[in-house]
This record gives C-alpha cells, sequence and structure tokens, in this order.
C-alpha cells in the first residue's frame, strides 16, 4: 500500500509590495501600488490596502488611481525581488528533502512518507516561521493530499496564516467556495456553468460527470476531479526536469492544417507559460506528427535559450511545414521543449505600457503575477488560438 500524499503549499504574500516595506517601512498598512508610469503603466502588485478598492496586478495604473486617489506609487527593483526569492529558496532548500520553485514567490513540498518520523504540519509551521524570522517577509501555506487542495488551501489561509486539510476532508473544505476558486477556471468557464445552478464546488461535486463532458468536452473531467480532491500532480524537482511536453489525440484522423496549426500555438503557449513559472529556458524545439498508421516523425531544432512564445512558434510552424504532408492524414501531434537550464525571461510589468498589457491579458486566461507568473505574450490570435483547451490532451 503506498504512502498517504502530504503536499504543502506555500506563497508569500503580496511578495514585491512586501520587499518594499522591508527597505521603507513607511509603506506599512497604507495602499501600495508596485509598477510603471502613472500615465501609461500597470499595477505589477498591490498591497491588501490597495486590493480593498478592486486594485488587482495588470490594472492600467491610470484606473487603479482612480479606484484609490491616495494610492502610493513605487517603481519596482528587479535585483531586490529575486535577491529576497534566493533567500527563502534557499531555507526550503535546507529543511526539506523535496521541493518545486513554481515561480518568484511560490512552492510546492512533498511530505510524503516523512509522516512516519516526524509531524509534517509541525514541521511545516517550522519551516513557515523560520522564513518569516530570517527574512522578515509574511508568508502563508496549505497542506493537504494534493497539489490544488494545497494550494486552495494557502489561498484561503491569506493573508500571513496557515491551513491543514486532514485526509478525507477535501471535498468538505471545496464544496462551499465559490467555483472561481479553482485553479485554472476562467471567468468562460464559469460563465458556462453558473446557468445550471453550478456556483459552488459543492454543486460541481455533485454534478453527473457525463453531464460536465457534454457541456465541457474533456475540461469537464478535470474540473469534476478538481472539484472532489482528485489530483495526482507530482511535486517535480527544477533541477531534475530536462524536457517539458504535451500531446494531443485527434478523435478523427484530421487534413485540416489551419486546425493542427492552432492546437500546436496553443501547446506551445502552455509549455512557455510553464517555462516561465519555473524559471526554465529551452534550447531545443520539437514537435511530434503520428499518421493516421501510426508511423511517427519527430522534427526538432536547436534554438537560443528562450521561454518566449514570440519565438517559440513561429520555430513550431516551420517545423509543422518540414513534416507536412497534405495525403497523410494526422493521429496525434505533441510539442517538446527541451535540454532545459534555470534563467528567467519575463515580460516586464514595470516597463510595458497598458495597451500592451491589454493584449497581453487578451490572449491569456491565466492571471499571473509579475515575475514568472505573467500574462502572457499575445501569440496566435490571427488563428483563434484560444479555440483549444489545453487540458485536452489525448
Amino acid at each position: 500500500m503506498s504512502a498517504k500524499r502530504i503536499i504543502m503549499h506555500i506563497d508569500l504574500d503580496s511578495f514585491f509590495v512586501s520587499v518594499e516595506r522591508k527597505f521603507d517601512p513607511s509603506l506599512i498598512g497604507k495602499p501600495v501600488l508596485i509598477g510603471g508610469a502613472a500615465d501609461r503603466g500597470v499595477v505589477a502588485s498591490c498591497s491588501y490596502e490597495a486590493r480593498k478598492f478592486g486594485i488587482h496586478s495588470a490594472m492600467p495604473m491610470k484606473q487603479a488611481m482612480r479606484l484609490c486617489p491616495h494610492a502610493i506609487i513605487v517603481r519596482g527593483a528587479h535585483g531586490r525581488y529575486s535577491e529576497a526569492s534566493a533567500e527563502v529558496t534557499e531555507i526550503i532548500r535546507q529543511s526539506v528533502p523535496l521541493y518545486q520553485k513554481t515561480s518568484v514567490d511560490e512552492f510546492y513540498i512533498d511530505y510524503t512518507g516523512m509522516d512516519r518520523f516526524h509531524n509534517c504540519y509541525q514541521h511545516a509551521s517550522e519551516v513557515r516561521q523560520r522564513v518569516i524570522r530570517e527574512t522578515g517577509l509574511p508568508i502563508s501555506f496549505g497542506m493537504s493530499s494534493g497539489k490544488t487542495v494545497a494550494k486552495m488551501a494557502t489561498n484561503q489561509a491569506k493573508p500571513n496564516g496557515q491551513l491543514y486539510i486532514p485526509h478525507g476532508k477535501e471535498k468538505a473544505f471545496l464544496a462551499p467556495l465559490n467555483i472561481n476558486k479553482i485553479p485554472g477556471l476562467g471567468e468562460s468557464t464559469a460563465a458556462k456553468l453558473y446557468p445550471y445552478g453550478i456556483e459552488k464546488i459543492g454543486d460541481l461535486q455533485r454534478t453527473n460527470l457525463k453531464f460536465l463532458e457534454t457541456i465541457l468536452g474533456k475540461y469537464g473531467r478535470f474540473l469534476w476531479d478538481k472539484a472532489n480532491g482528485i489530483d495526482e500532480g507530482e511535486v517535480v524537482s527544477a533541477s531534475e526536469r530536462k524536457s517539458i511536453s504535451t500531446e494531443h489525440t485527434f478523435h478523427a484522423n484530421i487534413s485540416d492544417r489551419q486546425k493542427i496549426e492552432t492546437i500546436l500555438v496553443s501547446m506551445t503557449e502552455e509549455l512557455a507559460s510553464k517555462l516561465r513559472r519555473e524559471n526554465k529556458l529551452a534550447s531545443c524545439l520539437a514537435i511530434k506528427v503520428r499518421y493516421a498508421n501510426f508511423e511517427t516523425h519527430t522534427q526538432q531544432e536547436k534554438i537560443a535559450l528562450t521561454a518566449a512564445e514570440h519565438i517559440l512558434i513561429p520555430g513550431v510552424k516551420n517545423l509543422l511545414t518540414s513534416a507536412w504532408n497534405s495525403n497523410r492524414p494526422i493521429r496525434l501531434i505533441g510539442v517538446r521543449l527541451s535540454n532545459l537550464c534555470s534563467g528567467l525571461y519575463q515580460i516586464n510589468l514595470f516597463e510595458d505600457n497598458e495597451e500592451r498589457i491589454k493584449l497581453y491579458q487578451a490572449m491569456d486566461k491565466i492571471n499571473f503575477k509579475f515575475g514568472e507568473k505573467t500574462v502572457c505574450r499575445a501569440a496566435g490570435m490571427e488563428i483563434g488560438t484560444r479555440n483549444f483547451n489545453p487540458f485536452m490532451r489525448g
């Protein structure tokens, strides 16, 4: 019998604001906006005091100042955030056997099996207190049997708190929460569910799986699993991962190049965002094409180190051109990014103007925080990228 999984999720509260407050304590307790110029810039991060006015990251600074005219604008400093993140990472590295850094201010830790030797929740509490003591930064964590519930527990524990959801209690914890609390569930999906009276996660738990798949396709299964606390996602050490990939199997063999290209672009965007969340860059790009007769071909090329769609997507299109044969229907396609190494590629919310950020927002439904979690580049707009659901994989 396998050991019960014990997963901890850590998130540094209002990370950029908290770092700035260490250097300028007069900012404590005040509405603070981190970002660019007041006329055309955008909000990279904001304090909880500012959020009470409806302000959120990636909002135009002009709009934020209309909502809260007395807010204090601070021009961000990349170096400070990198140093603070490195401090926290080193404490975690020294304290636990296996962790995954998914952004500049977010981590997963796998305690599975350690309950034979330690009280895992107590140990996690001690790690949190050490971070607070040694860095002066507020931090929250959630602990449960899987990554999704642990992350949602963290969100409920904020600000500066901690929450443990025991095995068997996941569904009861999730049930009263609004469906928009599920990570990755965007406004458009919520809008499809609300008319059926599905507003709380408990409603999703009681909904027939076949019905969900009817209105949402394979994404319905993904949501149903999340609503029921089912998440087998592993905590993967970034140092161990040498490549990331995703595949899509068609229900019927396909010869429509436009549709194939659309899906390849969407998969590339998904993988690029994962790279940025993990502080990774790729130097090799490949696509896999499996034809109707199950013959499989791989096309690949070396590229400059990157995690940017505007570089990766043209490469994917070129590889498809090399592999394309209009007389051979395709059964499966895949994208792989490999030869990974540590490094940052990020859209600079401190420098980009409002118009560019609006374009990024329109093309990516995941609202990343500044750093690795940032708004995606608007690649693939001309071919309707978002008609493809990145969770619909074979």
